[in-house]
């Protein structure tokens, strides 16, 4: 891989991670347009790990607080992070489990052109319907963090976007933009995190040489993009709402049906 290669892929990973627009469909683009090969799986760890920094930086207050209210656990507030680490445990689980069951089968049928274009078009008109309905004001509760961990995990399919039907069905279930979009970035540490470590250990029992130095910068220039985009998304998103977002999922979809067709 050479470095206009690694640019183009960290920076696309870092911004489109967190945002609804699914990573998965922007990243196939450049291989099927510029024949690019596989970016192989030191790059994917790499560029994990980059963006997991960047949310780990950006909540390090909330996650400071949950970890010290899991240690010293006293008074109301400490008991709302403890639950709020637990739900955010039990919210990953149903991606754990459907990963475990079937990714070797989402490997091997689902990661097609056609099947990602027509995610990135359903998921993306499903967003712009829980946008329409608008937020509500209701307070996040075990109910509703089971459902967005269960939507969490059809994210597993290529073209959904995590972020993107993590919010859906938060807004579906009358959370907030922002509480919705918070909840889908937290929930995303142990996502990201877990799915890095598998990486990694796969990665430890290859004997190919690594490029360390091209790593390094991929995950630099991901984590910085990625961190960029949280910090924009929520500075915008009251403003703008999702529907640029759709929009931009809706277009999308149909350059993809284009190259598939061609």
């Amino acid at each position: 891989m050479d470095g206009t290669q690694a640019l183009i892929l960290a920076l696309l990973q870092g911004l489109t991670e967190f945002l609804p627009i699914s990573s998965s469909a922007h990243l196939v683009i450049p291989s099927l347009i510029l024949g690019w090969p596989d970016q192989g799986l030191a790059f994917d760890v790499a560029v994990h790990v980059g963006t997991l920094s960047a949310v780990v930086w950006f909540y390090r207050r909330d996650l400071l607080a949950m970890a010290g209210a899991c240690l010293r656990p006293a008074g109301a507030e400490a008991r709302g992070q403890q639950i709020l680490v637990v739900q955010l445990a039990a919210a990953t689980l149903p991606a754990v489990v459907l990963g475990l069951l079937a990714d070797d089968f989402i490997e091997a049928n689902l990661r097609t052109l056609p099947v990602i274009a027509t995610t990135t078009l359903v998921f993306g008109l499903l967003l712009g319907l829980a946008d329409r309905r608008g937020g509500g004001a209701v307070r996040l509760n075990w109910g509703i963090a089971i459902a967005v961990g269960c939507a969490q995990a059809l994210a597993l399919v290529p073209g959904v976007s995590r972020s993107g039907v993590t919010i859906t069905a938060a807004l579906m279930l009358g959370l907030s933009r922002q509480d919705a979009a918070r909840f889908s970035f937290l929930l995303s540490i142990p996502v990201i995190g877990g799915a890095g470590l598998l990486k990694s250990l796969d990665l430890a029992e290859q004997s190919a040489a690594v490029d360390w130095g091209w790593l390094g910068f991929a995950a630099l220039v991901a984590g910085i993009t990625a961190y960029a985009c949280i910090d924009l998304f929520l500075r915008l998103l009251d403003r703008v709402g999702m529907m640029p977002f759709v929009y931009y999922r809706i277009a999308l979809a149909g350059l993809l049906y284009a190259i598939w067709v061609v």
